[in-house]
């Protein structure tokens, strides 16, 4: 495990391991452990570990805590079944397989990733070509963009992979609906298209999500080209234990993963997710998978450590030192660089300022 990572950090990353290793804690250390946990959106991966996995145990006043956070989870897991089953309905009408991405793909495939997974809204994919007919048709079942001004909704419809988030007006869910897992400025946007061909549908379900290769490089995507990491170690969760099941399954399922990769332009997001997996939370990751993504030790290694190590960890002030808020604005800016020619990222980079600064929320 990464020696730069904080004895509290260490704490909370014990308990997602699965390494067995849990270091025995004071109750001033559960108290953090928790707020590190609520922190990351991992209160209730925890609680389903401890609880109904029996991975580590936990004093009483702890236990209660995790009590509660499992009543949550359990509330929005049935909640998110009910609306799946309407958007069932809405797809059956336009003749399209519905596709699920992360979070409600974990759950509606039932893999270990949704174990205490919790999320804000539902992603799908569909068809670029598709939007619009999905756009009306959602419209007629109570879903409609949420309010945003010319320019972000310009820019959503011009540059991004989704449309405007979607929210019904009966029961306030959200919905995002994706044509791709990047959006299409991105240098590492992949063929929509490949995308498409592999997805697989859900046994004994009207369910269908990508194949398990670009489950884990979607979910890798997201973490690392995306530039923000509140729930960063949530992310590095998830991917953790698709990998740990992955393998499981088929233990050629890492090199598919770097064909796969290769073959979607990906390896980028790839070698981050295989690295510090395996460095955080120890993940078995072959060290020649690693090397056939081009890894070794170089002063740009060193310095993507101490980038992305602090990022990951909780965003709470026990993780933090002097340099995680460098660390954290730095990746923001490098995800646009990575994300945006100049000549969009620029103008898009003072605006986003400008907003801030004036106090107005814009995308």
């Amino acid at each position: 495990m990464n020696s730069n990572l904080t004895n509290h950090a260490l704490f909370l990353i014990e308990r997602l391991s699965k390494t067995g290793k849990t270091s025995r804690l004071t109750e001033t250390d559960w108290e953090i452990l928790l707020r590190q946990a609520r922190a990351s959106g991992l209160l209730e991966r925890l609680s389903v570990f401890s609880i109904d996995k029996g991975f580590f145990s936990a004093p009483d006043y702890v236990i209660k805590h995790f009590e509660s956070a499992i009543v949550f989870f359990t509330s929005q897991q049935r909640i998110l079944h009910w609306e799946l089953s309407l958007l069932t309905d809405v797809f059956k009408q336009l003749q399209m397989p519905l596709i699920l991405l992360k979070g409600s793909a974990y759950v509606a495939a039932d893999l270990e990733a949704s174990c205490g997974r919790i999320f804000n809204d539902i992603d799908i994919l569909v068809p670029a070509k598709s939007l619009e007919k999905v756009k009306n048709t959602l419209a007629w079942h109570g879903w409609f963009p949420e309010p945003l001004d010319e320019y972000d909704q310009r820019y959503y419809l011009r540059w991004m992979h989704e449309l405007p988030p979607m929210r019904n007006i009966e029961r306030n869910t959200s919905l995002d609906i994706h044509h791709n897992i990047l959006p299409i400025t991105c240098r590492f946007c992949p063929d929509s298209d490949k995308l498409l061909e592999g997805i697989t549908q859900v046994p004994g379900t009207d369910y269908w999500v990508l194949k398990p290769e670009d489950m884990i490089l979607h979910s890798a995507s997201h973490l690392f080209l995306g530039g923000e990491f509140e729930r960063g170690l949530r992310d590095l969760s998830d991917i953790d234990l698709l990998l740990r099941q992955f393998n499981e399954k088929d233990p050629d399922f890492c090199q598919k993963l770097v064909e796969r990769s290769q073959e979607l332009g990906l390896q980028l997001p790839l070698t981050y997710a295989l690295r510090y997996t395996k460095e955080i939370l120890e993940t078995d990751v072959p060290d020649e998978i690693l090397f056939s993504l081009g890894e070794k030790e170089t002063f740009k290694k060193k310095v993507e450590d101490f980038l992305f190590i602090r990022a990951l960890m909780p965003d709470h002030p026990s993780c933090n030192d002097r340099w995680t808020g460098l660390a954290r604005f730095l990746l923001y800016i490098r995800s646009h660089w990575l994300r945006m020619p100049l000549y969009l990222l620029i103008p898009h980079l003072l605006r986003k300022g400008w907003m801030r600064i004036s106090g107005k929320a814009g995308h």
